[in-house]
């Protein structure tokens, strides 16, 4: 006898509960041992335990195909549910995502307070491994992209500017079974977006040099083959951090370590492994003011180590004090600008706007207490009327480089006529 076939209120029924794995509904809330995966299965989101860690549980987004368990964001960092109690994730009227244990106690919530007047509002995972808030209309009102934890994944744009709404520091985990917050942060700096800092505590630990108006700041080929690009966007003279991977690549992602470490790591399939094929700050004299004031990082060097910018010797038998000037410039009008080419450019500049190459010189030139400065046309990468980044320092030159690769740019140091 022939089966017979499904009632077509069963079709309907498997179809919907098929579809809803990848998102929540206010009637459709998140508890211990579910998880939603996105569309294609990319990513995971649910309830986790790290190993070796008894400080409770947590939700978080984790790769759904990869062996390796790798989460790339945490709700509830520094608030895991506790005591073996179990938690539920529900979405609100209010179209708010709320996490709360047994005893209904708040441990993580949005603050949208955001209600649309219809039925429909879910939150949805992408195959991407952004988490959106979605209205009936289709309008995102909130996503786990603007509110990072340790980790950036290709198409994320991380504000560096402090003026923005949005903007945030990537904050490392504080240990590898520990995702509370550490003293590792990682950020556009406060005294000016165009440069990332990590932090440790308050003290910079690493600076990447200030932005040159380049389009892409970064361009990595791994052994597999494939290609990362690192940009920094002006949109409107805000500036963001993002990243993008070439077509057919394996899953990348970039990371602050919980050792201070910024990553960038791709999965490699034959090893069952994270590729961790570069990292920042490396060599060790890349560190923040490692050389000390007008010492630089010399990467050219077989082994990198640090040297004195021209013009000076080290102040003492190493570098923890630097170098120190070989003869004083007169500031008479006689001095010479010399050109280092390559250069990580020093921290601590001032940035004069709306200045042509040879005004940027002038600046300095008629500024007695002006050590350097550095010119770049920013035309290609801002979309703000001044397209031109004049930088000049007055007094010590730190955290100075030289890179080995060709990059960096030209960095105009004031000495002595005779020097």
């Amino acid at each position: 006898m022939a089966p017979h076939p499904l009632p077509m209120f069963v079709l309907l029924s498997l179809i919907c509960l098929c579809r809803s794995d990848d998102r929540l509904t206010p009637a459709k809330p998140l508890s211990a041992g579910d998880k939603l995966v996105s569309d294609n299965g990319v990513f995971a989101l649910g309830f986790f335990s790290p190993t070796n860690s008894t400080a409770g549980s947590y939700v978080g987004i984790w790769y759904n195909n990869i062996p390796k368990r790798t989460y790339v964001w945490v709700a509830n960092r520094d608030k895991p549910i506790t005591n073996g109690s179990p938690g539920k994730l529900v979405v609100t009227n209010n179209s708010d995502l709320v996490l709360s244990d047994s005893q209904g106690r708040t441990l993580w919530t949005t603050m949208n307070n955001f209600t649309t007047g219809a039925t429909g509002t879910s939150a949805v995972l992408l195959d991407s491994g952004n988490l959106v808030i979605r209205s009936p209309s289709g309008t995102d009102i909130w996503q786990s992209f603007h509110y990072p934890t340790d980790t950036i994944l290709p198409g994320m744009q991380l504000p560096l500017s402090t003026d923005d709404d949005l903007y945030t520091r990537l904050v490392a985990w504080r240990g590898p079974d520990d995702p509370a917050t550490s003293n590792y942060s990682m950020g556009g700096d406060s005294s000016s977006d165009l440069q990332v800092v990590i932090w440790n505590g308050t003290r910079p630990y690493w600076r990447r040099a200030a932005w040159d108006g380049a389009l892409v700041t970064a361009l990595y080929q791994s052994s597999t083959g494939f290609i990362m690009t690192q940009t920094t966007v002006d949109i409107g003279g805000k500036f963001y951090l993002t990243f993008t991977v070439s077509n057919g690549s394996p899953s990348t992602r970039m990371i602050l370590h919980y050792t201070g470490m910024f990553q960038f790591l791709a999965w490699n399939s034959t090893s069952s492994s994270w590729e961790v094929f570069i990292e920042r700050p490396n060599p060790i004299c890349d560190r923040y003011a490692y050389c000390g004031p007008f010492g630089y990082c010399d990467a050219t060097e077989t082994v990198p180590k640090c040297n004195c910018l021209s013009g000076y010797e080290p102040d003492g038998a190493n570098f923890s004090r630097g170098c120190r000037r070989k003869e004083e410039p007169t500031c008479s009008g006689g001095d010479t600008f010399s050109t280092l080419r390559g250069m990580k450019t020093p921290d601590k500049f001032v940035y004069v706007r709306n200045r042509s190459f040879d005004q940027c010189e002038a600046e300095c030139r008629n500024n007695c207490s002006c050590t350097a400065y550095a010119f770049s046309n920013m035309k290609n990468g801002s979309t703000s009327s001044d397209q031109s980044r004049c930088l000049i320092w007055l007094g010590e030159l730190v955290d100075t480089g030289k890179f080995r690769d060709g990059s960096g740019e030209n960095l105009y140091l004031r000495l002595a006529s005779s020097a």
